[in-house]
């Protein structure tokens, strides 16, 4: 079942009117865990039975180590010395930091066994005469795995830290399945999902108009413009040795931003299907193309995956307590594993590295900039952040191209022809007549004008607080339909991120 598609505007209004008929809080709970797994079931129902498992672990774990958070009966009884009850808080505080690992261990594991063994199975076969009988295991994860593992962790680490467990696996399970954030996020807190379910209030007409603006913008997003784009990055990036040096950095460009419109086209559907049933997911998006500088980029880029990595990675680690050599070391330990985070390939760990470097010597050009007055001034200037931008942009589009193309030949071989090369001329008549029905030139004209236009609209929503009132939502929500059934390719397109 497809977010652009009939069969999930109908399950969306079905799921809707059964939902708001009821009034007690147990059956909604119920209606949207069965709807979700309904959902799920439509497009693989054979990992029902082990995601239900893994819930019903991380519930019964989340459960023991809430319990131990309080001191118990041992507080209660005055018969017992002060020493004595201290050295039982001990023990109850080893026990839970034992119950915590393991539960963070049965998560990783899994994670790691469904992902990453098989793609090593897979090198080892392909590298290994001995290891022949290997060549049939594939990637075994479930759609949303990843955004699956790391709310179960934030979870049994978030009481850990104090906050309470749940008493109910019904609301658990329906938070882990809600179908508009389990394949791709965004990655949601249970605290914060639960409270609000706690309190949900019957749709007003801003919401609803909301909702449905926020679905509508999220299917332009995806079904015209990131669709159309990945037609030509397919062409470019399939054909490598046929294009040219042009043809290369225009592909790598539109990539860039059709990675951006088809996650945050997903994340728009997500959130505005999430708020028709009373409920407020996080943004995951607030302009990254427009960050000068990488820590910025990634405050702004995919924002509950940075969250995740900083509140439960990073100040782990030590963040940035300890001194600028180990926060540099910390930097790279967690864009590394984001880079594992996003699959197996080689590619997606030379990209993660790519950024924790990046991240690395912008902490390090701070350090000097606040040290010398003359650079400080220099990167406040109009010029100064200009070029922060253009060299954030460079580093961050070059990047993707190790994302978009994972195996180090391809991406290599991406490099190598980034400069000096001309296309063939079937290539170009192929791509640019046939499939796009336009010049080179026109091509890099509509790019030029994507970017403007997502410049100006960023503009008047941040600096003009240009908000387009209700009735004016609901009347664009049929055109932008519309304009989608005319003008997107035919045949969806997978999202980008299911893949991870």
């Amino acid at each position: 079942m497809n977010f652009i598609s009939g069969i999930y505007g109908l399950f969306l209004l079905s799921i809707l009117g059964i939902y708001w008929s009821v009034t007690q809080q147990k059956w909604q709970t119920w209606i949207l865990l069965v709807a979700s797994l309904v959902f799920y079931a439509s497009l693989q129902p054979y990992y029902i039975p082990l995601l239900l498992t893994l819930i019903f672990i991380n519930f019964r774990l989340g459960k023991a180590i809430g319990y131990n958070t309080s001191p118990g009966e041992h507080s209660l009884d005055w018969r017992i010395s002060n020493e004595q009850w201290q050295i039982a808080h001990s023990d109850w505080n080893r026990r839970r930091i034992r119950l915590l690992w393991f539960g963070i261990g049965v998560n990783i594991l899994l994670l790691y066994g469904s992902k990453y063994v098989p793609a090593i199975l897979n090198f080892l076969q392909s590298n290994n005469a001995i290891a022949t009988n290997f060549s049939s295991f594939k990637s075994i994860a479930p759609l949303g795995f990843s955004f699956f593992i790391f709310e179960c962790i934030a979870y049994l680490v978030d009481v850990y830290r104090g906050a309470p467990a749940t008493e109910e696996l019904i609301n658990f399970a329906s938070y882990k399945f809600f179908f508009a954030k389990l394949i791709s996020g965004p990655i949601t807190p249970y605290h914060n999902f639960i409270s609000q379910f706690k309190n949900l209030e019957s749709p007003t007409p801003e919401t609803v108009a909301e909702g449905l603006w926020l679905i509508a913008r999220g299917i332009v997003k995806k079904g015209i413009f990131a669709d159309n784009l990945a037609i030509y990055v397919d062409l470019c990036f399939g054909n490598i040795p046929r294009a040219g040096s042009i043809d290369l950095w225009l592909a790598m460009l539109a990539y860039g931003l059709q990675l951006y419109l088809d996650f945050s086209g997903y994340v728009d559907m997500a959130r505005g299907s999430a708020l028709l049933f009373g409920l407020n997911l996080p943004k995951n998006f607030d302009a990254p193309y427009l960050s000068t500088s990488i820590a910025n980029f990634w405050r702004r880029w995919h924002m509950t995956l940075g969250s995740w990595l900083r509140n439960y990675l990073y100040f782990p680690l030590g963040g940035s307590r300890q001194g600028l050599t180990r926060t540099c070391i910390n930097l790279m330990i967690v864009m590394v594993i984001a880079g594992i985070w996003h699959g197996a390939a080689l590619g997606f760990v030379v990209w993660g590295t790519y950024h924790g470097l990046a991240l690395v010597v912008h902490r390090l050009t701070d350090s000097v900039s606040n040290r010398i007055s003359l650079l400080r001034i220099f990167w406040q200037h109009p010029i100064g952040v200009f070029f922060a931008w253009l060299l954030t942009q460079l580093m961050v589009f070059t990047a993707w191209i190790w994302f978009r193309l994972p195996n180090l030949q391809d991406s290599l071989l991406v490099f190598q022809r980034l400069w000096g090369h001309s296309a063939d001329v079937q290539f170009l008549q192929k791509v640019y007549l046939e499939a796009l029905s336009m010049t080179q030139y026109q091509f890099i004209y509509l790019l030029a004008i994507l970017a403007i236009v997502m410049v100006l609209v960023y503009i008047l929503n941040r600096y003009l607080t240009l908000q387009i009132n209700w009735p004016l939502k609901l009347l664009f929500v049929p055109l932008c339909l519309w304009s989608a059934w005319i003008l997107a390719p035919q045949g969806a397109l997978p999202y980008i991120y299911f893949d991870f």
